[in-house]
């Protein structure tokens, strides 16, 4: 049975962002009988310290893994992976300047899901994307399985670094559940909603995810839409919180981590908008996917891509507002996303690269 180490998220069971979630859906049912994986968790942001889950060990380390302690965390993570492992994947490039020592001192297959150019993000100063940007030429150079979730990130592994990648999107057929009638009609009627009667958008506040653009198109409509996100993260999340809260067409709710609420807030929306402008396959694009609803998305190669060019576009608010004026057809959606983005088959080929 082969040994797998999973090293940089925050851990499981998920309850954070699409790393955590991505783990926890290439584990337990959709990974064969023939891979053992230990996953490495954040003590810190995991008190309930399971040390099972799903058939998987979890092993706890005491430090962050959010913001700039992240590269401390896996760096931490990766120290406990030397021996005991046959394959270690690395999720993200926080922690990369270690590779080299871990590819030194140990014979272990190193897997590197590169993530979405973090270090291109608006939300980190010069020296944090100098580390980032050093990490991703370390993930690069010590590799021996370089991911992209992406043909955007593929293609841009290929350009700047003429190495080749694996492209392995990400799932999102968990969102999918079965609800009681009577209980989705109880939950539209305490968030205030309509069926179809809505836009809906879920996403981390910041500026890369062009928030501010959706936000400003919609208080120039007569459309209604519910804002999911993290409303006082920042500066910038606070700032459009008083911009536009008092806004009655707009209903800006904090994060919601109950997959009940947010499955039934999702599915009888009327279109999905999507702000994302970094990062690759973005999770909740494609977790949207799978409701066969309309997608409203910022234009970006990463987006297209997504998406197979069979969405809505827009880069301002002028165009957002165009349209929000016509019918929009979302019916090829959850086809693509069936073909494509399967958590079973995304299981699959991970195992490939061990």
């Amino acid at each position: 049975m082969k040994q797998v180490a999973i090293v940089g998220c925050q851990g499981i069971p998920a309850n954070y962002g699409g790393f955590e979630s991505m783990v926890e859906n290439i584990v337990g049912e959709n990974a064969s009988s023939d891979v053992h994986y230990t996953v490495f968790c954040s003590g810190v942001d995991m008190p309930g310290r399971l040390h099972e889950y799903k058939g998987c060990t979890l092993k706890y380390i005491n430090v962050k893994a959010n913001g700039m302690l992240s590269v401390v965390y896996d760096i931490f993570c990766m120290m406990h992976t030397f021996i005991g492992y046959d394959t270690v994947l690395v999720l993200g490039v926080s922690g990369c300047m270690f590779l080299p020592v871990l590819k030194m001192f140990s014979k272990n297959r190193l897997v590197v899901n590169i993530d979405g150019l973090e270090h291109k993000r608006a939300k980190w100063g010069w020296f944090a994307r100098w580390i980032l940007r050093s990490s991703e030429k370390l993930a690069v150079k010590c590799a021996d399985v370089i991911i992209a979730d992406n043909k955007g990130i593929q293609d841009y592994v290929s350009e700047v670094y003429a190495k080749p990648s694996t492209l392995i999107a990400y799932g999102g057929d968990h969102v999918i559940r079965e609800i009681e009638e009577e209980k989705k009609e109880k939950i539209l009627s305490d968030y205030g909603l309509k069926k179809q009667d809505y836009a809906v958008c879920v996403c981390r506040i910041e500026p890369e995810n062009n928030c501010h653009i959706s936000l400003e198109a919609f208080s120039k409509s007569d459309k209604k839409i519910v804002f999911i996100g993290n409303w006082n993260h920042s500066e910038y999340s606070k700032r459009l919180k008083k911009q536009y809260a008092s806004y009655p067409n707009i209903h800006l709710l904090d994060a919601i981590y109950d997959l009940d609420i947010l499955y039934v807030i999702r599915s009888n929306a009327s279109i999905y908008v999507h702000g994302h402008s970094a990062g690759g396959t973005n999770p909740s694009l494609v977790e949207a996917m799978f409701f066969g609803m309309p997608i409203v998305a910022y234009d970006c190669v990463y987006n297209r891509a997504t998406t197979h060019d069979k969405a809505y576009y827009f880069k301002d608010t002028a165009d957002l507002m165009g349209l929000l004026s016509n019918d929009l057809d979302g019916s090829s959606m959850r086809s693509i996303a069936e073909k494509n983005y399967m958590w079973k088959d995304i299981a699959l080929q991970y195992e490939q690269t061990y």
